[in-house]
């Protein structure tokens, strides 16, 4: 008797279930509208305005005192020290973070969970804390800092301070990169390339380089936008000396203290500009980095 009335209760079961879905997984036109109107005003309030004002003062008594703040002596020894830090940490976390992510993704290992700790522990102390650090260590009055001065080699308010704090402070970014990709990887192709007879070096050049070399530049782009862009640790270990231990962020804090704004906006139209290109950069090496993961997981599959 109510075998009747089934077939017709049931097609609107059946069609009430895809508009329930689509109720809880979208959301009405003006609820989007406002919340796009709300990102879009909070990226130009915070990111568009800044970097528009940045441009506008920098150029805005004209190209020749643009020109002259950016060729003053001060600046281009900043502009120098600041490549030197980044031509110096760059590689060697580039070798660190190769290294760590091959060991961590390939191999197990005592001690495997400490690395990986460690690897952290620039994203978990503030800067300014590795910096003092570094002064306590390596200082005049620090544990090592006694020894350094009878060998008349000078660690803090030096180039190699500067550098041993922009390397602490960068070194998790091209590991960090490189071990999700690795596991995701697996050890598969490393193991038919060995049971082929590659050898160690052979095996990491020809299989394990190739498929991370696009997520090895992603890493090493943003490594080398903070090492030029670092101001917390360097602060701490530069001393602030004029045309020696000043770096870019350094030199532009300095001039702006002093006034000197058409100066200052002009260095950090550089900084500027370096956080632009290196937008663009990320975002072309990440849609590879995307591309290759898809290609890893239908192979996978």
């Amino acid at each position: 008797m109510n075998t009747a009335t089934l077939p017709a209760a049931a097609p609107a079961r059946a069609g009430t279930a895809p508009r329930r879905i689509r109720a809880a997984t979208s959301e009405a036109p003006w609820v989007r509208l406002l919340l796009i109107t709300l990102a879009l005003a909070f990226m130009s309030l915070f990111l568009f305005v800044p970097l528009v004002t940045v441009f506008y003062e920098a150029l805005r008594k004209g190209w020749d005192v643009y020109l002259a703040a950016i060729v003053d002596a001060d600046a281009l020894s900043a502009i120098k020290l600041t490549l030197i830090a980044a031509v110096i940490s760059v590689p060697l976390n580039l070798v660190f973070g190769l290294a760590a992510a091959w060991a961590i993704a390939k191999f197990e290992f005592h001690g495997k969970n400490l690395l990986l700790t460690l690897i952290d522990l620039p994203f978990s102390v503030s800067p300014v804390i590795a910096g003092l650090i570094y002064v306590l260590v390596f200082g005049l009055q620090g544990w090592a800092g006694s020894w350094f001065i009878d060998h008349d080699m000078k660690i803090i308010f030096a180039v190699p301070g500067i550098v041993l704090a922009t390397v602490f402070v960068t070194f998790p970014f091209v590991a960090r990169e490189l071990i999700p990709l690795m596991q995701a990887q697996g050890i598969e192709q490393e193991e038919a390339a060995r049971v082929l007879g590659a050898g160690g070096w052979q095996m990491f050049r020809r299989v394990t380089l190739p498929n991370v070399k696009w997520a090895l530049l992603y890493g090493v782009i943003l490594c080398n936008a903070r090492a030029m862009g670092e101001f917390g640790a360097v602060s701490v270990v530069s001393g602030h000396i004029r045309g020696q231990t000043n770096t870019m962020p350094l030199h532009i804090e300095i001039v702006y203290n002093e006034y000197q704004f058409a100066a200052a906006f002009a260095v950090a139209s550089l900084l500027a500009l370096l956080a632009l290109v290196t937008l663009v950069l990320k975002y072309i090496v990440e849609q590879r980095v995307k591309a290759q993961m898809r290609a890893d997981g239908d192979r996978a599959e």
